[in-house]
């Protein structure tokens, strides 16, 4: 009679939205955690010429850290000693690993793949370029959307405008009906007619129906202010490396000397490298294996970090390395040598991280719909702009750093543009984050599919 049940559905609905709030926020959360979680747990700390491991937590700035190959960058430091090369694509998004030597700077959470280095830490904790990361992922993911902050506006109006009405509605009905059980009445009343309960329903339904169909398609839709931005977009930001690109090294070429075979040049150079685990080694190996039913032994391998490797094969000496000053590779492409033991040039070996098949389609179906494509990317300039030719895209931006993929696309938002952003690795997700809309590939790292 007194709406007690009215109430207490009110408060039901109330209860059941923030918990789905808390879940929303709990689960942006796994993308900060996951990211954390790249960062090393211990660092090999060099004291007096004795080695000891410890927690990363302790190292400070000026300590020196060595780091074995296979082994994770613990903080921030610059090259004392050896050679190596490091994986940075989840910083940089660039495929290949990069050479580096004495005085050479590293990032926390990149992966050694080579050689032994020494390095004196810069930067430890919250200062490292990850911890930097999970700063821009978090300050991204406390915004609100459109939709959110036209409620908040509202209820900052609305609710003391009802809650004020339904007083005097009391105030009225026991001053003046004498009755303060009708008063009670009537103010309840006015606050439950006020409630736009039917929202409670409404909004969870349509959502229900547009994330189910999404994943009939096989897009996972996080909440209610992706679908509402989604007719909005008019720029898409697209990270090279993993999207646009497969995000492996391929064999494009092999480009044989006088005289010699393209076949037999594959098939030494994949022995060859066939004890290595160098992006570009794998790309020849595994093309040489599809080739060829059988490879040889190799003899007396030589990895030498920087350079390249050397090795018998079949009894003979061959090695690969670094091309000659004059040898001049295509945009994009990264070029080796092949050379036997009298230094006598066999042939050049292009590998590339190929374009997807289906890049160039998408984005032709990207324009169709209005949507002016951006590639966005770590990687350097000639790559970048070697792969946007070959797919269509005529705005580059090259050789951008975590922080700055955040600053492009706030730009694009000040410019009054509603930006999309897609990508799939780590140093993505500040960036998706930031975007009206964040797209993760699938097949991307947790932390962009999280965030």
């Amino acid at each position: 009679e007194l709406y007690f049940e009215a109430a207490v559905v009110i408060m039901f609905f109330i209860t059941l939205g923030r918990w789905l709030e808390a879940r929303a926020k709990g689960r942006a959360g796994k993308a900060l955690r996951a990211l954390v979680e790249l960062g090393a747990k211990e660092a090999r700390l060099v004291r007096d010429g004795v080695e000891q491991m410890v927690p990363v937590e302790s190292v400070q700035v000026g300590d020196i850290i060595k780091i074995r190959p296979g082994e994770k960058v613990p903080v921030d430091g610059r090259v004392t000693d050896g050679a190596s090369a490091v994986d940075e694509s989840m910083l940089t998004g660039e495929s290949l690993p990069v050479d580096k030597t004495v005085g050479d700077i590293v990032a926390g959470a990149t992966v050694n793949t080579s050689g032994v280095l020494t390095i004196c830490a810069t930067a430890v904790g919250s200062e490292t370029a990850l911890a930097q990361i999970v700063k821009l992922v978090e300050s991204a993911q406390t915004g609100k959307s459109a939709a959110q902050r036209l409620a908040d506006q509202i209820s900052a109006v609305f609710v003391p405008v009802v809650m004020a009405i339904s007083l005097l509605t009391f105030l009225g009905w026991t001053v003046f009906g004498g009755d303060v059980r009708d008063g009670v009445s009537a103010g309840v009343a006015v606050l439950i007619i006020a409630c736009p309960c039917a929202l409670g329903l409404a909004t969870p339904m349509a959502i229900m129906v547009g994330t189910g169909r999404g994943a009939q398609l096989g897009i996972v839709i996080r909440g209610p202010e992706i679908l509402e931005s989604t007719r909005q977009i008019d720029t898409i930001v697209l990270d090279k490396t993993g999207t646009v690109t497969t995000g492996s090294m391929t064999l494009l070429a092999v480009r044989p000397a006088d005289g010699v075979s393209s076949g037999d040049a594959l098939r030494i150079a994949g022995a060859l490298e066939s004890g290595s685990e160098h992006p570009i080694a794998r790309a020849i190996h595994d093309a040489a294996a599809a080739e060829h039913d059988t490879m040889p032994d190799v003899v007396d391998f030589r990895n030498r970090p920087g350079v390249g490797v050397a090795g018998l094969v079949d009894g003979a000496p061959y090695e690969i390395g670094r091309p000659g000053a004059d040898v001049r590779a295509a945009p994009g492409e990264t070029v080796v040598e092949l050379r036997d033991g009298d230094m006598r040039v066999l042939a050049h070996l292009a590998v590339s991280d190929a374009v997807k098949p289906t890049s160039r389609t998408a984005i032709e179906r990207l324009r169709a719909l209005d949507l002016e494509p951006v590639l966005l990317t770590g990687d350097n300039g000639a790559t970048a702009a070697s792969v946007a030719a070959e797919v269509g895209i005529d705005d580059v931006r090259a050789e951008v750093m975590p922080a700055d993929k955040v600053d492009v696309v706030s730009g694009l938002q000040q410019q009054g543009r509603v930006v999309a952003m897609v990508g799939d690795g780590v140093n993505d997700a500040a960036a998706l984050a930031q975007a009206d809309l964040g797209i993760a590939m699938g097949s991307g790292t947790d932390a962009a599919i999280e965030a």
